[in-house]
Formats: structure tokens, sequence, C-alpha cells
């Protein structure tokens, strides 16, 4: 079933308990400080350059950070303080993460949070209060104890450095490209919380200039840009799909290659519904609280192969790319990518479990074993 906007359904999930709440923050608490080890030990194993794990360490310190302001936002569900308020709502069935709307929100209370600060009493102070209420009234000072919550909510939107609904398009220049002209190299890369599956999903972006002015000083050419990239920003679309329409509508840029990473789903025996192997891991491994959790992280890889002419006028012609796809049966055809590689991320319980279970389909996918520790392996 659909509410009236169309956007959420019966696999949407209000989270309104206190504890459940908390428990549910904590675990992606930890599940995000172990990401930038992960893919600090995908550079080891060559999946990732040195260059893309800085980037990708950008977008999950921002993920952490979301997921922080949330769990602020959110400190106070379940408990009476004296206002209406709602409860975090999750995707509880296809990613385990928060739903979109969540972020959108965000966004807003981001707009308005100097404003909120600016009449909200200091941190301090509702310490003190908090204080005096508790020894001299001997009460629990839950309407207090919320308005902190928020006041360290709206501190969190201000200081930025957020995973946003929209996170848009940057260029790093990587230098000159041959081709007599002395083309400029860029390394374009965004992200977005993806609407249609509630994950996030990072793009990188090789590609070479052309034209006369640089890219991103370009006031022409850069907007338009960054506005495609956006609008191209969807699950349903393939790499090919997104790179063959970039590559037409710029005829002065070259895409010579196009990766998505995408973080998720999140499985968890006490907040998502799953079936298959990876149910039959967890309900397995019987993880203590804040361990009970796997982490799919996919990552497509479309890179061009060669270059054809086409001519797009009486006297003109533009250089097309020709992008590669995956060699091994019709699997290139049908998701679109030169590559696509397939990781979970999971405690070291639920890996013996796996490892012992050694379930169909996972044989191809790449574990990363995160240990009490924090230690992180890689295994096949």
């Amino acid at each position: 079933m659909t509410d009236p906007t169309g956007t959420l359904t019966r696999d949407h999930v209000g989270l309104t308990d206190t504890w459940a709440a908390r428990r549910y923050f904590e675990k992606f608490a930890a599940i995000t400080g172990h990401l930038t080890r992960v893919a600090a030990t995908m550079e080891v194993d060559g999946s990732l350059s040195r260059t893309d794990v800085t980037i990708l360490g950008r977008y999950l310190t921002a993920l952490t950070g979301t997921f922080h302001a949330l769990s602020d936002k959110y400190l106070l569900t379940g408990r009476d303080t004296g206002t209406f308020f709602g409860s975090l709502t999750f995707d509880a069935h296809e990613s385990g993460f928060p739903v979109f709307e969540e972020l959108l929100t965000m966004a807003n209370d981001a707009q308005q949070a100097p404003r909120h600060l600016s009449n909200m009493p200091s941190v301090e102070a509702l310490k003190d209060q908090m204080v005096r209420s508790i020894v001299g009234d001997l009460e629990i000072p839950t309407k207090l104890q919320f308005s902190l919550s928020q006041r360290l909510y709206y501190e969190q939107l201000a200081r930025g450095n957020l995973f946003w609904a929209r996170n848009d398009p940057e260029a790093l220049w990587q230098g000159k490209a041959g081709h007599g002209a002395e083309r400029n190299r860029y390394l374009v890369h965004w992200a977005v919380y993806d609407s249609q599956v509630n994950l996030p999903t990072i793009y990188l972006m090789d590609l070479e200039d052309s034209g006369r002015a640089a890219l991103p000083k370009d006031q022409w050419r850069w907007p338009q840009v960054q506005s495609h990239l956006m609008a191209q920003s969807v699950a349903g679309l393939k790499l090919l799909t997104i790179a063959q329409g970039f590559d037409r509508d710029f005829d002065d840029l070259h895409p010579k290659r196009l990766r998505r990473v995408r973080l998720g789903p999140m499985y968890s025996s006490a907040f998502t519904q799953q079936s298959g192997p990876i149910s039959k891991v967890l309900d397995g491994a019987q993880a203590p609280a804040g361990q009970d959790w796997a982490l799919a992280w996919t990552s497509e890889d479309l890179s061009s192969e060669r270059v054809e002419w086409e001519k797009t006028g009486w006297f003109a012609k533009a250089e097309r790319e020709i992008f590669a796809l995956d060699p091994f049966s019709a699997r290139g055809a049908e998701t679109g990518a030169t590559a696509t590689e397939r990781s979970i991320i999971l405690p070291e319980r639920q890996y013996q479990v796996l490892a012992e279970m050694n379930p169909p389909g996972f044989g191809a996918v790449r574990k990363y074993v995160v240990s009490a520790g924090g230690r992180v392996l890689g295994y096949r």
C-alpha cells in the first residue's frame, strides 16, 4: 500500500520505541565507523585507487555525520516530550536505511538551523536547568532533554559536512591527456541518496575536456553538466545509459570511465525483513546486540574501449565513446557495465556462519570481515 504522496509504503517502518531507536542508531554508528577502513582495504586489494579512497572517505565521513544528526533528532523517541514529535521512518524491506524523506526534511531543517539556534538556550544553560530539575525538583527533565537533543541536532546541521539528499558534482583536475591538443583530464564526483532504493549512492566519472575553458570555471558548461548528472543519478538507469547520454549532450566532454558505488542494503534480524541465505546467516550467527548486521557494497564500472567519429551537422563531427560491456555471456547488456563487483561487510561471527554454509551465489562476492577490535580483512 502507498501513501497519498506515493512515496511511503508498508515496508517503511517508524521506530516509535526509545530503546529500539537508540539501538538502530548505535548499530549504524558502528557500521559507518568501519567503512573508511573497508575502503582502505579495498585500496590494498587493488579495487580502489588512493584518489578513490580519498573521495569515498569524504562521503563516508559525511554519511556518519548524517546518522549522528538524525540520532540527536530522534534521541527522545517514544518519550513524553510535551510536544507532538514523530519517529524515524526507515525502509525495513529494501534497504534498512532511513527513507529518502528523512533526508529531505533534514535539508530543510538545515536551511533554518541558524534561526532555531538563535532562539534556543545554549547547551550549558540547558544542562544547568536539567541539574536543577533533578536535584531541586526530583524530576526527570524529559522536556529539557528533548530541547537539548534538538539543540544538538541543529548544531550538527549548522556545522555541515553531512551527506544530503543531493551532493552536487565537483571536478578534480587530474592533469593533461594526450591527443595532441593536450586536453584537461578531470575526475568528477557526486552523490545522491537515491529515492528509489533509499540508499546512499556515489558516482565517479573520469573525463577528458576538449573545450577551450577549464570545465569547473566555465560559466556555461559547468552548471549544465551539474544539472545533467544530478538528473540522471537514479538507480533505475544503467551506467551505459548515463554515460551515452552525457557523451551525446556534451560534444567537447568525453567520458572515459563511469563508476557507481552503492552502499547497502543493511541487513539485521532485529530491524529488517530478509529472506534467503543472508537471513539464515544472521539467524545462525545469533550475534549480540550491536553486532547483528551485514552491509552490502556494490561497485559498477563502465569504461570506454575506443572512440568513433559521428557527424553532427553539415560540416561538423564529434567524438563518440564506445563503451566496453561485460564480456561474460549476456551480462553486459543486462547490467550496462563493463564490470560489477559485489561485496559484503560483516562481523566475524556472521562470516564464520557464511563460510560454513557456503550458499550458492556468494562465491563471487568479496567479503570484508570486521573484527571486534575494528580490523578489516578481505576474503573471497
